[in-house]
């Protein structure tokens, strides 16, 4: 995994060969995005079984569960990571009767193509919105939705690269995302390696850009979205999609059917993930607050269906009433 906590300044590939390693890799988001910790947590799982030393199936039950717990403990509100466990328990169920070797060499097939589908479905994704970004403009984008934040190619910045890629001419508009500057270090590096035009400006600036005339369209991931299409994205999200739908700007939203969540009928539903306060008391190492300043830090917010004008997934775009179009989409093949 490249490290993107050190992104840009440092370019760092981290090699993991356990499960605990995996886990502690996507808890200290090592590897974030909700379609990368799913495929990681894949991986994980399947490094947990290949480095097993039970005798068989049996022995194997105890541990595989234990492995299970830990990769889908790490982070709560990615719905990604949780059907990625719930795939791989899927495939040992279907595979225990045959050995050990055989649950192995399954899991990690499970793991492989699930890295190759969801590359795939980014690409799809991308040529189903990027008939939604316009032919020439900007285009606002909050925290990271491209190659480093999925498998490969991206969600929202993949349907902005399939529409550079169709002709169009775009320009980025990229929020920093605090506290982790997801917008500033990691989605201003992937758009400048693509020589995509790309601005980045502070989060409370957005109003002012949008006031001015100068965003176009607003195009977020996301990291669970709930059966009546609200969507739980990074913080900051929910202020963008008010600001866009006061100014008279499309808010577009693009995240695989896997992380749609249609058991949870809302938003209300949705787990918020709480990080360290440490996250915003200090900036690159430096502390910026007065110490030991109490801090809030929820690391995600819900953004209310009647802001979002699409949702772009790999079988197609879906739109209001979410209850029905997202139940449709998630029943094709």
């Amino acid at each position: 995994m490249i490290d993107q906590r050190v992104l840009p300044s440092e370019e760092i590939y981290r090699t993991y060969t356990s499960y605990e390693e995996v886990a502690d890799a996507i808890r200290d988001m090592v590897i974030r995005g909700a379609p990368a910790i799913g495929v990681a947590a894949a991986m994980g799982i399947a490094l947990g079984v290949r480095g097993s030393s039970a005798a068989g199936p049996a022995e194997l039950d105890g541990e595989f569960a234990r492995i299970c717990d830990r990769i889908a403990g790490t982070r709560p509100t990615a719905v990604n990571l949780f059907w990625a466990v719930e795939r791989m328990k899927k495939v040992y169920a279907r595979t225990r009767g045959a050995g050990i070797d055989a649950v192995r060499h399954a899991l990690v097939r499970e793991a492989q193509e699930m890295h190759r589908e969801d590359i795939e479905a980014n690409r799809q994704m991308g040529r189903f919105g990027q008939e939604l970004m316009p032919q020439s403009g900007r285009v606002l984008t909050h925290c990271n939705a491209g190659a480093l934040a999925t498998a490969g190619y991206g969600t929202a910045l993949g349907v902005i690269r399939a529409a550079v890629e169709a002709g169009k001419s775009i320009e980025v508009f990229a929020d920093e995302t605090r506290p982790f500057l997801q917008g500033a270090r990691l989605t201003a590096w992937e758009l400048m390696h693509d020589r995509i035009p790309v601005t980045v400006i502070t989060d409370n600036m957005a109003g002012s850009f949008m006031a001015r005339g100068m965003i176009d369209c607003v195009i977020v991931g996301a990291d669970r979205i709930a059966a009546n299409g609200d969507v739980a994205n990074k913080i900051g999200t929910y202020s963008v999609a008010v600001l866009a739908n006061e100014n008279g700007i499309p808010f577009y939203v693009a995240a695989p059917v896997s992380t749609l969540d249609l058991e949870l009928p809302d938003g209300s539903h949705i787990p918020i993930e709480e990080r360290s306060g440490d996250e915003v008391r200090k900036l690159a190492g430096v502390t910026v607050t007065p110490e030991d300043t109490r801090v809030c830090n929820p690391a995600f917010d819900v953004t209310p269906n009647r802001y979002v004008g699409a949702i772009i997934t790999e079988r197609g775009v879906a739109r209001p009433p979410y209850a029905e179009s997202l139940r449709a989409l998630a029943a094709r093949k």
